[in-house]
């Protein structure tokens, strides 16, 4: 009796133990060499990395804060701005004054007149940007904010690996 549950528990700590060390593979902490490393200093870490998984429809929702205030975002490659809802750019306090530049967009709904604007500073995670460009669109245009090409462009690169998007700033 006693060996084959020692099997059983042989077996089972193999399996954790893959499943550990194929976890750590997969995702390593970029800057930890266990669970009680401490941070490194700022100057000698490398480009900041960040994985976004997929939701259930194949979308890269993120979540990054825009001038101090978190904002719900997909990530859109086809999208050649940042792209924001009335809603988030009222809440980022931006406003279309009489001295807005309108700028006319072909979307996949049509064409629509939208407010450009430059954001002080996207943060995600680790990756930081400083005057990015975007769009405020018009009430009713997004059901959600985008982070299109403005923003990814200026990153080192992007991919997209087995269901979740790399973002390398």
């Amino acid at each position: 009796m006693a060996n084959p549950s020692r099997w059983a528990l042989g077996v089972a700590a193999a399996v954790i133990g893959a499943a550990l060390s194929y976890t750590h593979w997969i995702a390593p902490a970029p800057d930890a060499e266990g669970p009680a490393a401490a941070p490194a200093a700022p100057a000698s870490r490398g480009p900041a990395v960040l994985a976004v998984a997929a939701d259930y429809r194949g979308h890269y929702l993120v979540h990054p804060t825009i001038d101090g205030y978190r904002v719900r975002m997909m990530v859109d490659t086809g999208a050649s701005l940042v792209a924001l809802t009335a809603e988030d750019a009222r809440a980022l306090g931006i406003r279309a004054g009489e001295g807005a530049r309108r700028t006319l967009l072909n979307t996949a709904n049509g064409s629509v007149a939208a407010t450009r604007t430059v954001l002080r500073e996207i943060r995600l995670g680790e990756i930081v940007l400083r005057n990015v460009d975007a769009v405020v669109m018009p009430p009713g245009a997004l059901s959600m904010s985008l982070l299109g090409n403005s923003f990814l462009g200026r990153l080192r690169g992007y991919e997209v690996q087995t269901g979740r998007m790399v973002l390398r700033g």
